[in-house]
């Protein structure tokens, strides 16, 4: 009988209704002649690029016209024109904070959003200065359209413009306000020639109408009745955006907008996981894209997880760093492309870090991969006993390094009889060693008569080796019980 070993992450409140746990592993659908309809990749691992500063890496962007990329940790911020560049220091501000910074460009000028204050670094006059204009209302975040930077002021419902292509010239009267429901501005993002105005509750999206002194207006009809929950879970990706959202009726469900309407993209397991944390509002974003998944990665700083959906499954699953024994949040913090690298920047110090699928280990620590699944498919159990002989995991082996860490890599089992609740030793097998292609990995005499209706499996392994889980096979016997 074959055990649905392939899916999402699902843990529901009751481990008996749903204990699906999938950690560092992604499926990959097989349209058309695989052996599979899907299979579990491994996601990438970290390869270690540069170190800049104390950090935290607060932000990266990349220049496309000036073909640079900038990184900000903790107070400075260093230009590189290759990843294996060596950093040069631009410019040091004066804030203490090292909450995530919001980056725009116009070409020439590149406006950080520090909330409050703001820098500009000219990418012609090779100059980083703060913006000091009497009429700069300060800049929680920052959006360019049409040729303006835009800006929301900290704390309230207001939206300024920049004079034309100059961010470092304001008018104390190119200013409105976001004035659908008085739930103050929390963000503010632009696509599509729009610019998005995020409140707690609602979303309102205005369009340039060129008017004076300020020169947009509010779409009508396009007043969202969903806000955001964490200003820096707001993320641009497939053409769309997706954040953490909130209503007055309450929040933490994750979005994407199909047009002017939201669609929730998280389900019920994962929204149970997010309202459980002590604090959803510090929640922190970033997108890419790689071998035709697009992520979008969703950090949650004080429950210290991570959470990624894949716009091409529409699956969901945990990304991980494992320190001391235990799975904590990803070390990527913010994402930049450069020169078709995915790029991420560390939380917790000045690092930088290339995100590299033909690598299996992180540069801070060990990569551990796991999955657990219920031993029944949905819709089968008939509540009878069942003999269970072995369990075999359908996965490419054989793939090991010549020598060193991993060159027997193991694959550990333990397995639940309660669904879930409590858990048996591991079981350790190899994957074989190099070239043992024809390894088969079975577990046999795993329990043997047993409520197999209650059983979740639970797979997982550290060493440093590809992972493509195909599917797994369990033989049983039926039984009178």
């Amino acid at each position: 009988m074959k055990t649905p070993i392939l899916g999402s992450s699902y843990v529901t409140r009751s481990p008996n209704a749903a204990d699906s746990r999938m950690v560092n592993l992604y499926p990959e659908v097989v349209p058309e002649g695989g052996k599979e309809p899907a299979y579990l990749s491994r996601c990438p691992g970290m390869v270690y690029l540069a170190n800049m500063g104390t950090g935290p890496i607060r932000a990266l962007w990349t220049q496309t016209n000036k073909n640079v990329f900038y990184v900000v940790s903790g107070q400075e911020v260093y230009m590189l024109d290759a990843v294996d560049a060596t950093p040069e220091l631009i410019g040091t501000m004066t804030d203490t904070g090292t909450d995530p910074i919001v980056i725009d460009d116009n070409g020439t000028e590149v406006f950080f959003a520090c909330n409050p204050k703001a820098y500009i670094w000219d990418s012609v006059a090779e100059t980083f200065a703060e913006v000091t204009d009497v009429d700069f209302p300060g800049a929680q975040s920052v959006a360019f359209l049409d040729g303006y930077f835009l800006v929301n002021k900290p704390d309230s419902q207001q939206v300024y413009a920049s004079d034309i292509y100059d961010g470092t010239s304001w008018n104390a009267l190119s200013f409105a306000s976001a004035e659908g429901s008085p739930d103050g501005v929390v963000r503010i993002a632009s696509m599509h020639k729009e610019l998005w105005v995020f409140g707690h509750t609602t979303t309102e999206v205005w369009y340039d109408a060129a008017t004076t002194p300020f020169p947009l207006a509010p779409i009508q009809g396009a007043l969202i009745e969903t806000g955001c929950a964490a200003p820096f879970s707001v993320a641009e990706l497939d053409n769309t955006f997706f954040w953490l959202g909130g209503d007055s009726r309450g929040r933490g469900m994750v979005y994407r907008v199909n047009g002017y309407i939201p669609q929730r993209i998280s389900t019920h397991a994962v929204e149970w996981q997010i309202q459980q944390y002590a604090d959803i509002t510090d929640a922190v974003a970033y997108t890419y894209q790689q071998e035709g998944h697009s992520f979008y990665v969703l950090n949650f700083p004080t429950a210290n997880t991570t959470w990624v959906y894949d716009v091409s499954t529409g699956a969901w699953h945990e990304r991980a760093n494992f320190m001391r024994g235990a799975f904590i949040r990803h070390r990527g913090n913010c994402h930049c492309a450069f020169g078709g690298v995915p790029v991420v920047g560390d939380y917790n110090n000045g690092n930088i870090y290339k995100l590299d699928v033909d690598v299996y280990e992180d540069a801070v620590g060990t990569q551990k991969w796991l999955r657990s699944w219920r031993a029944l498919p949905t819709g089968q159990n008939n509540l009878k006993r069942t003999s269970h002989h072995s369990l075999q995991l359908d996965c490419e082996t054989g793939v090991a390094p010549v020598s060193g860490q991993g060159d027997d890599p193991k694959i550990r089992l333990r397995w639940s009889d309660d669904g879930g609740h409590t858990w048996s030793n591991e079981h350790c097998l190899s994957m074989g060693k190099i070239g043992e292609y024809g390894k088969r990995v079975i577990w046999r005499r795993l329990g043997m008569t047993t409520k197999l209706r209650d059983r979740v499996y639970e797979v997982s392994g550290t060493d440093p080796v590809r992972i493509t889980i195909l599917g797994a096979e369990i033989l049983i016997t039926p039984t009178n019980a």
